[in-house]
């Protein structure tokens, strides 16, 4: 069997007085469609900050394709190209640059932090925004794209240097259902190409589409994982029952 592109290992967080992950396992393999499910305040978001080094942990090893992250102060992000290059982050709130149009917001760390030629690192924009279905909007800035386009560019930035690893944190949190339905394909699209994909969501109709495994985290622990047909069909864990009846 390959070695996990993701492998998480008794991963600790605290803040302050309070423990906001307590030992979290996790290992990914190359191709999987994972789905970080659970209730509000249960810590989905805090790891997958903790795994692109935007929040520093307590305890435990994070692994991603061969990069170590450890405890401590979050490195400074001169300290972090081989890390930037094997994981990408598309945030809730997209947090495009606003001054820069799509094509810039997706050509801006090619360019600036791995030295890439700009024509190359433009004709690879553009492919990607074709192929996600934004190329239409290369020249728009974020204040001129629907929340569905925002997405997808930002999808394109995280794609831009080609990693491995794609994490996507609450990603229908504004869109209709048909749109929902339009993500699902696309990420199974990604995966099918040999990508990796963790996602937090709310959203169980989302995650039965696009999943191919989720894993339930419920303060600060994981309680329980599987294929959906066994977790959404046949749940165990109390939190993970609370989050099938819509509670957040």
């Amino acid at each position: 069997m390959s070695a996990p592109v993701l492998s998480v290992d008794s991963l600790q967080l605290r803040r302050g007085a309070r423990t906001v992950l307590h030992d979290v396992d996790l290992e990914v393999g190359r191709g999987e469609r994972v789905a970080l499910m659970g209730l509000s305040g249960g810590g989905k978001t805090t790891v997958l900050r903790a795994i692109v080094a935007l929040e520093a942990f307590d305890g435990g090893s994070i692994d991603v394709d061969g990069v170590a992250l450890r405890p401590g102060r979050v490195p400074r992000e001169s300290e972090l190209r081989a890390l930037r290059a094997k994981v990408g982050m598309v945030f809730q709130m997209h947090c495009l640059f606003e001054h820069l149009t799509a094509l810039g917001n997706v050509t801006l760390a090619p360019v600036h932090v791995f030295g890439r030629d700009r024509a190359a690192a433009e004709a690879r924009a553009h492919e990607l925004l074709d192929s996600l279905g934004a190329g239409h909007r290369h020249d728009a800035l974020p204040c001129e794209l629907s929340g569905g386009e925002a997405q997808r560019v930002a999808i394109a930035r995280a794609l831009a240097v080609d990693p491995p690893l794609l994490l996507m944190d609450e990603p229908t949190a504004s869109l209709d259902p048909a749109r929902r339905s339009e993500l699902a394909v696309l990420l199974r699209t990604l995966a099918a190409q040999g990508r990796t994909l963790v996602v937090s969501t709310h959203d169980v109709d989302f995650a039965r589409d696009f999943a191919s495994r989720i894993v339930v985290l419920a303060k600060g622990e994981i309680v329980e994982q599987g294929p959906p047909s066994e977790i959404l069909e046949a749940p165990q864990h109390p939190e993970t029952k609370r989050l099938l009846r819509g509670e957040q």
